[in-house]
């Protein structure tokens, strides 16, 4: 079992970057697939970006793509989001996940443990 822990949000203007952070507990995180979601009010949660467990898989919403960096440090039990060229409909609460098997998947239900979210807010 792992527990996630996200961290890194913020205002930003449009334009700006910001890093999201997800320090996860345990001594298994190299073998679980992680994601970040986020979910904007009154939308649903959706799926921005995932990574297997070494890194070397990565997948992208089109919405973030090119726009928006996946990555983890498994010797630091970390995943990251380096989010850039950020947009105010970029606004929502984001979320980190994890599952095992560790094959990245886009859907909500495919994950098993979840952060407690951290906002962004991106201004016009």
């Amino acid at each position: 079992q792992v527990q996630l822990v996200e961290s890194g949000g913020g205002l930003v203007q449009a334009g700006g970057s910001l890093r999201l952070s997800c320090a996860a507990s345990g001594r298994t995180f190299s073998s679980y697939a992680m994601a970040w979601f986020r979910q904007a009010p009154g939308k649903e949660r959706e799926f921005v970006a995932a990574l297997n467990w070494s890194g070397t898989s990565t997948y992208y919403a089109d919405s973030v793509k090119g726009r928006f960096t996946i990555s983890r440090d498994n010797a630091k039990n970390t995943v990251y989001l380096q989010m850039s060229s950020l947009k105010p409909e970029d606004t929502a609460v984001y979320y980190c996940a994890g599952r095992r098997p560790a094959v990245p998947g886009r859907a909500v239900n495919e994950y098993n443990y979840w952060g407690q979210g951290t906002q962004v807010t991106v201004s016009s």
